[in-house]
């Protein structure tokens, strides 16, 4: 079963990691909203069916602070997709994938503040060496900048990051009491209700795009979202949690390899120093919690 299981998981690794390149084939003819709108879109209309048919019963006893909680880490979500999507105009993929995939440094700081969880020395010491890598990350992009505008990419990264730190914070105390599928559903509906108005509030259009442009909507929603995020919680069933956690860390270098071999995109030693440091933070921060769970699936 622990084989097993540890396929499923790369298998995982492996759809998080197409998400970034997806994305940038999408933006060649789709503005960043209308991407995040429809990969959630899409995964809501296969998720929320699922939930009625096996979680009806569930849905109807929830109290009117559950589906505001829920709806808030909806919400959460939707910002973090807004604002980590369009990083990928602006910056390397290397570079948004590793800020992005701060989260769990930000939950564990968060955790600290509002839930009044213990800050542990290893935890402040894998936030000061991602922090710093951050920094060589920015300092590397202002020496050999990639894109148009690689801070502000670096930024609306690191701003996605924190958007999905609401995400689990708010999630860890709704599924206390809320199973997975209903969980899921009202998130991942709410984010892509979100991320609509976002779109028709900058008057975006959904449609007109080029066919091959929906089909990188769609092999998004699937592959990153759908089968992504199912491979990471079924086998946070089956394998610690802390395990797990630290295994999606392969995702920013899936999507670094990704994105040389397809986009030509060659890291710096700069970059990839900064990432090294920044995933070595995120792991020792994960290694010190024995429920670290938080799992940012792109």
């Amino acid at each position: 079963m622990r084989v097993g299981s540890s396929v499923i998981l790369i298998i995982g690794i492996t759809a998080v990691s197409s998400a970034s390149i997806l994305i940038r084939s999408a933006q060649t003819g789709a503005p960043s909203l209308v991407i995040a709108a429809y990969r959630l879109a899409i995964a809501s209309l296969v998720i929320a069916p699922l939930a009625l048919w096996r979680n009806r019963s569930e849905l109807r006893k929830l109290q009117t602070r559950d589906w505001l909680l829920a709806g808030a880490s909806g919400a959460f979500l939707a910002l973090h997709f807004a604002s980590w999507v369009t990083s990928l105009e602006y910056t390397s993929v290397a570079s948004s994938v590793v800020l992005d995939a701060t989260s769990p440094l930000w939950v564990a700081l968060g955790s600290w503040l509002l839930l009044r969880e213990r800050l542990t020395r290893q935890v402040v010491s894998g936030l000061i060496v991602a922090i710093a890598g951050a920094l060589i990350i920015g300092l590397g992009d202002m020496i050999q900048a990639s894109r148009s505008a690689p801070l502000l990419g670096n930024s609306l990264a690191l701003v996605g990051a924190l958007m999905v730190t609401g995400y689990w914070l708010i999630g860890r105390r709704v599924r206390s009491t809320l199973s997975l599928t209903p969980y899921m559903a009202i998130t991942t509906g709410t984010a892509a209700i979100v991320l609509l108005i976002m779109v028709g509030g900058a008057h975006q259009s959904l449609v007109g795009y080029d066919p091959l442009v929906y089909t990188w909507l769609v092999l998004l929603a699937l592959g990153p979202q759908l089968i992504g995020h199912s491979s990471f919680n079924w086998a946070l069933a089956r394998l610690p949690a802390v395990f797990v956690a630290v295994a999606t860390l392969g995702e920013p270098i899936g999507a670094t390899v990704l994105a040389y071999v397809l986009l030509g995109e060659t890291p710096t030693v700069i970059r990839l120093l900064g990432a090294v440091l920044v995933l070595a933070g995120i792991a020792v921060t994960l290694g010190s919690q024995p429920n670290a769970g938080s799992i940012e699936a792109q």
